[in-house]
């Protein structure tokens, strides 16, 4: 459940969690261990204190009248306590009674629990007691023969500097949970606000308004998701830019042929049109007809790998064979254009692809060369196997790709405009498709006075055989 308030209120609460719980750690280590350290030492200090008075006890001549409650009000002001000698009474119940005590006024302890065990066990033995709401430390010897002394202190002192210390970790906790409610809240409120400059942006972006970049100077996280909102921006923008350019391509090129086949089929109509005009009329028709039919065949490709349905064979394919097939095709639109087509043949240019769509994506490279060069330019068709890569590789002496447009020739629907653009700007990106999905790249390189596009596919193993067969 989100807290009220958003992420900022959820970034502020959290940090004095951290804060609060990091402090409420540190008082829990400190404050015990301190409290038990210090009342330990002056037990400690005790315990010497009684070890050395209960030697000095048993060697010292108790026997004349006073002489061991003179013993414990000495031992008391050295040891800087109240010292009880004590009288084993029993064995069964076992009890006490004060033989000498240097506080006889404060109260008998012949009931002291420290006391009490020393003398069952004959041991000594250390605690702390509360008598009348007060703390105590207290070490207990036996003497022998059955008696028991007593060293009892107040330990009020070392309590109280641990309740110095609990103060002020209270006092700095708090003040620690106040600044980290002002850093939290500071810090959240500008967090809140990078998110919602970047929820904006995917709204506007989400509404189509591509215009405004996603800015945000941050070094983190944030920061990387909004450099990651205006790389979908950009892509966004540029395929909205590309879709729109691609309705008015599309409609000019079916609007062309249709106008034209339309025209046609009317002055067709005229019964007195002489068989060679309306020859001529027919063979134009068969151009737009299937000049339509190539836009259609493009789209359908394109919407087939988008879904994943478009079909790829495995099998060798000799792209010298493949490179023939092409200069065959294309020949006679070459000569009606002026341009010359030359064929190069490397024998082993054995490639694992499928035969149709190496054939479609030759056309695609040829055709766009015919289309974007000026007449008289030599086109090359080349077969090769390189590094273990059988090639098809197309290239001319024309004027060449700019290099502007170079770096986008393979995106859909993209065109270069100028005197010699035609098309819908679709066979190279789908060359470039199909060439990977067999495994293959196409690639483009320009150099001043020739432009080679590059079909790399795997090779295939041959054999001396198939070498004699393909030359």
């Amino acid at each position: 459940m989100s807290l009220p308030g958003g992420i900022r209120t959820t970034l502020a609460v959290a940090l004095l969690l951290i804060v609060g719980g990091a402090l409420g750690g540190a008082y829990l280590m400190v404050v015990p261990s301190l409290e038990r350290r210090l009342v330990d030492e002056r037990i400690d200090e005790l315990e010497r204190d009684a070890r050395s008075t209960a030697y000095a006890y048993l060697a010292s001549d108790l026997s004349r009248p006073l002489a061991a409650d003179r013993f414990v009000d000495d031992a008391s002001l050295l040891a800087n306590a109240r010292v009880v000698v004590f009288q084993v009474l029993g064995p069964e119940p076992l009890s006490l009674s004060t033989l000498a005590d240097s506080a006889a006024g404060a109260g008998a302890l012949t009931k002291d629990p420290i006391a009490l065990e020393a003398a069952r066990t004959t041991r000594v033995q250390r605690g702390r007691v509360a008598r009348q709401g007060r703390p105590f430390g207290e070490v207990a010897v036996p003497l022998f023969p059955g008696n028991v002394l007593l060293l009892s202190s107040s330990i009020e002192d070392q309590l109280a500097t641990v309740r110095v210390v609990k103060r002020r970790l209270l006092y700095a906790t708090g003040v620690g949970l106040a600044i980290a409610a002002i850093l939290g809240s500071l810090a959240a409120t500008l967090h809140a606000r990078r998110i919602r400059r970047l929820e904006r942006a995917a709204n506007r972006i989400a509404k189509g308004k591509f215009d405004e970049p996603v800015v945000d100077d941050g070094d983190d996280e944030l920061g990387e998701l909004a450099a990651a909102f205006e790389r979908m921006r950009v892509q966004l923008s540029q395929l909205d830019t590309a879709r729109k350019e691609f309705v008015a391509n599309a409609s000019h090129e079916l609007r062309t042929p249709l106008f034209s086949l339309a025209g046609f089929l009317e002055l067709m109509a005229d019964e007195d049109l002489d068989e060679e005009t309306r020859a001529g009329f027919l063979a134009t028709t068969r151009e737009q007809v299937e000049r339509l039919t190539q836009l259609a065949s493009d789209l359908l490709d394109l919407s087939r790998m988008d879904a994943g349905r478009l079909h790829i064979e495995r099998e060798e394919v000799v792209l010298g064979d493949t490179a023939r097939v092409l200069v065959d095709e294309l020949t006679p639109l070459a000569e009606s254009t002026g341009h010359q087509l030359v064929l190069e043949v490397d024998p082993a240019a054995w490639a694992v692809a499928d035969e149709e769509r190496v054939l479609q994506i030759g056309r695609a490279l040829v055709g766009n060369a015919l289309t974007h060069t000026q007449s008289g330019t030599e086109i090359e068709i080349r077969a090769t196997r390189v590094d273990g890569r059988a090639e098809l590789i197309v290239s001319d002496d024309g004027p060449g790709i700019p290099s502007e447009h170079a770096e986008r020739i393979f995106d859909r629907f993209y065109r270069v405009e100028g005197p010699q653009a035609s098309g819908s700007g679709l066979g190279l990106a789908i060359a470039r498709e199909l060439a990977e999905r067999m495994s293959g790249t196409v690639e483009l390189v320009c150099t001043p006075g020739r432009t080679t596009f590059t079909l790399s596919l795997p090779a295939a193993p041959i054999t001396t055989g198939e070498l004699a067969v393909s030359t």
